[in-house]
């Protein structure tokens, strides 16, 4: 799965023109059809309010504003979002006091569905984003100088100070931010295996700390980090001509995960496993809006298409209207495939 990584994707749909919305399509099609009876086939969700809430990772809005359009054309009024961290967001939606989240990392984000309560109050059926790689890995020049291909290696201090970036004699890993799922793992793992006396795990604003390592990285110096696909980093240092994936010494994940073998199908082994986004709904409003319940379970968008709009993000195309720009310009560039969710939607509804 690490050669998702390696694509720099430019879909022609990101540069093609806007034409209306699909809301303005969707309401259109309705008067052409003359009559509320067919309005209202319509526009099932007509009058139904929807509160999203998603993390604080600008590069996911992408994929929740596909489905806000997705819910418009039903007639559904979506909310402005609400950013929380993930913990926050599963409580939330369990608990009725929000809709859904588009990201739902299956199997990082285990715990936080088991802990709020599970399949009894979520919604989660099929899958709206495969195959998402996940993993830590350093700069190809110092991994070819130094012959690291794990990360088992950085136990010895000489190797683990290649990669220390404030002088403490210790390697600086960018990591995640408190409250990720990846943060639970990373932090288990630096003490399965045995990496705590050498490497330090560097926490906050994910954002800044990897724009930091790019930098560091262009100026030549060794970079030591963890990323996840889909994610405009590894279009920027890409792996297997910038920078490469270290293996662990063992599959070793917490919570949930525990016992899990995190072997690739290509026999390497990168900590993680590969990862399923799904969307996450609020099972009793899944019950009762079936059109909405059918649209979340069969909406899928490419990781090469999330991962071209993230790097256009990189860029310098990451205001919101920027953001919006790319969903409606998917959208139109994917529209008998949209048409068709939304008619199996509508069908649900009936």
């Amino acid at each position: 799965m690490h050669l998702l990584l390696q694509r720099n994707p430019s879909p022609s749909f990101f540069l093609q023109p806007l034409r209306p919305s699909l809301l303005a399509g969707a309401l259109a099609l309705g008067m052409a059809l003359g009559g509320g009876a067919s309005f209202a086939a319509d526009q099932p969700g007509k009058g139904i309010q929807v509160q999203p809430v998603k993390s604080s990772v600008a590069e996911e809005l992408f994929q929740h504003i596909v489905v806000f359009k997705a819910l418009e054309a039903l007639g559904y009024e979506v909310l402005p979002y609400k950013e929380v961290d993930y913990p926050t967001a599963y409580m939330s939606i369990a608990n009725g006091d929000a809709t859904f989240i588009a990201t739902h990392w299956n199997p990082l984000h285990a715990d936080y569905y088991k802990n709020a309560g599970g399949d009894a109050k979520l919604f989660r059926e099929g899958i709206f984003s495969p195959n998402a790689a996940q993993g830590y890995l350093i700069d190809k020049k110092t991994a070819d100088e130094y012959k690291i291909t794990n990360i088992g290696q950085l136990k010895d201090p000489k190797l683990a100070q290649l990669f220390d970036s404030d002088g403490d004699g210790k390697a600086d890993l960018t990591g995640c931010n408190p409250g990720w799922g990846c943060e639970g793992v990373i932090e288990h793992q630096l003490t399965a295996f045995d990496l705590r006396k050498t490497v330090t795990h560097q926490q906050g604003n994910y954002s800044a700390l990897i724009a930091d390592t790019v930098a560091r990285h262009n100026a030549g110096k060794p970079v030591f980090y963890y990323t996840w696909t889909p994610y405009w980093v590894s279009n920027v240092m890409k792996p297997g001509k910038d920078v490469v994936w270290l293996e662990v010494p063992f599959s070793s994940l917490p919570g949930e995960g525990k016992g899990t073998d995190t072997r690739l199908p290509n026999g390497k082994n990168y900590g993680f496993t590969v990862n399923n986004q799904q969307i996450v709904a609020n099972k009793a409003w899944c019950e009762a809006n079936p059109a909405a319940a059918r649209l979340f379970a069969i909406m899928q968008i490419p990781l090469a298409d999330i991962n071209a709009e993230n790097y256009l993000m990189s860029q310098g195309e990451a205001k919101p209207a920027d953001i919006q720009r790319h969903a409606e310009q998917w959208i139109k560039a994917n529209q008998k495939t949209v048409d068709g969710w939304l008619a199996q939607a509508r069908a649900a509804a009936q």
